[in-house]
């Protein structure tokens, strides 16, 4: 619907006339988004909920209204189907109420089962958290991090690809040997030194200009964790992400005691629940949750505030498609404690019908369309809906036996 638009002029001369039911009408449409013909005083029910799963295991979960405003959100990419199915669950408690309640469908959602928690059902939560946010933006006529308190900062640091064009001047790397990465449970001197020079390497080749982190992907068993920690320190890694399986947070702690390297985890942790043991037991000094895995963006609000009093940064993590970025920047916007957002540079969105903020100088712009800042392309989208990536299972060369990945 084409709605009238009064720029200051107009409205200062009609402040100026005789108020008539049809300026003042006039007045009140201007003050209305520009997403859709509601303001945030209007009542609006939530009408369907739809989910897609696309081939490359990507999730994504769409929310209409009646107002025609639309919110959209992604979920966990692993159990792809379980999460799309789990969505659309949701709808007979979601069905027909108000979208703008975002804090309280969050607990409803939360509290509706037995069953509380999960990694599925917390993915299930998130998508739909981000798409109600999304609606909520729009109703608003903001982007998301203003009805957050918002801005705490003018441009968001972003970590990729290194790349002089863009600035970006942060990268993570995986642990590898000359053929395999490390997994056994106490690796050799062998294997040990392979890595060690391969990061030097990087490092000389990059300077010292350049941060790096270093995944151990939770795949590494802690003796051998603790050999590669020691011998890459000289080097200066930034952080080391997931030094051991992320189930026993007990040995993750240990292991932190015994490097001066920052360590960082969380995009297998979820909720405040599982973050507050991590803070509490000084397992981690960066977090990094998931916005499609944690909780979605009510979450992770609240998750920055609890490490905010340990004094430790959120750096969010992002293996995903536009709606895991896009939320990741508005919770980056308004959190004071953000360090860094993973594959902040990623330019393959194309299923958008908006592109992100440009990177300039490593960083992008705040987002400045209402709601998550972005739109999607539905019908680009729809030709990417398919049989999700299947299982991967990784067999040790050696012996055959099962390992991490």
């Amino acid at each position: 619907m084409e709605r009238a638009r009064m720029n200051r002029r107009d409205l200062f001369r009609a402040l100026a006339a005789p108020a008539s039911a049809a300026m003042l009408d006039a007045m009140f449409t201007a003050q209305r988004t520009d997403a859709a013909a509601v303001g945030p005083n209007d009542k609006i029910k939530v009408t369907k909920i739809e989910s897609f799963v696309l081939r490359n295991s990507w999730v994504f979960v769409k929310i209409s209204t009646d107002a025609g405003v639309t919110g959209w959100g992604e979920m966990l990419k692993d159990d792809a189907k379980a999460c799309a199915a789990g969505a659309l669950e949701v709808s007979n408690y979601l069905v027909g109420q108000d979208p703008s309640k975002v804090a309280f469908h969050w607990q409803a959602i939360h509290r509706g089962t037995f069953y509380k928690g999960g990694p599925i059902k917390t993915a299930i939560q998130s998508g739909i958290d981000m798409a109600l946010w999304d609606i909520k933006g729009k109703i608003y006529g903001v982007p998301v991090y203003k009805l957050l308190g918002g801005p705490t900062r003018d441009r968001i640091r972003v970590y990729g690809q290194v790349n002089e064009k863009t600035g970006v001047s942060a990268i993570k790397v995986m642990l590898r040997g000359t053929k395999r990465a490390p997994f056994k449970y106490n690796e050799g001197m062998q294997m040990v030194e392979e890595v060690t020079e391969r990061f030097k390497a990087l490092r000389q080749k990059l300077g010292p200009a350049v941060d790096i982190g270093v995944e151990f992907h939770g795949a590494i068993q802690p003796p051998t964790a603790l050999s590669m920690m020691k011998a890459l320190e000289p080097y200066h890694p930034w952080f080391y992400e997931e030094i051991v399986p992320p189930l026993n947070v007990d040995v993750m702690a240990e292991l932190a005691k015994k490097t001066h390297v920052p360590i960082a985890t969380g995009e297998r942790i979820f909720t405040k629940w599982g973050f507050r043991e991590i803070l509490e037991k000084r397992a981690a000094m960066i977090l990094q949750p998931d916005v499609c895995y944690a909780g979605g963006i009510t979450e992770l609000r609240l998750i920055a505030g609890m490490a905010e009093a340990y004094y430790a940064p959120l750096a969010p993590h992002n293996p995903n498609g536009p709606c895991s970025l896009a939320a990741s920047l508005q919770v980056a916007a308004s959190i004071p404690n953000f360090l860094i957002q993973e594959r902040g540079d990623a330019e393959h969105m194309d299923i958008l019908a908006k592109p992100l903020p440009p990177l300039v100088n490593g960083h992008r712009g705040l987002p400045t369309e209402p709601g998550l800042g972005i739109t999607i392309d539905e019908n680009k989208l729809a030709k990417l809906v398919g049989e999700p990536r299947p299982y991967r299972t990784v067999f040790d060369s050696d012996d055959g036996s099962v390992v991490d990945w």
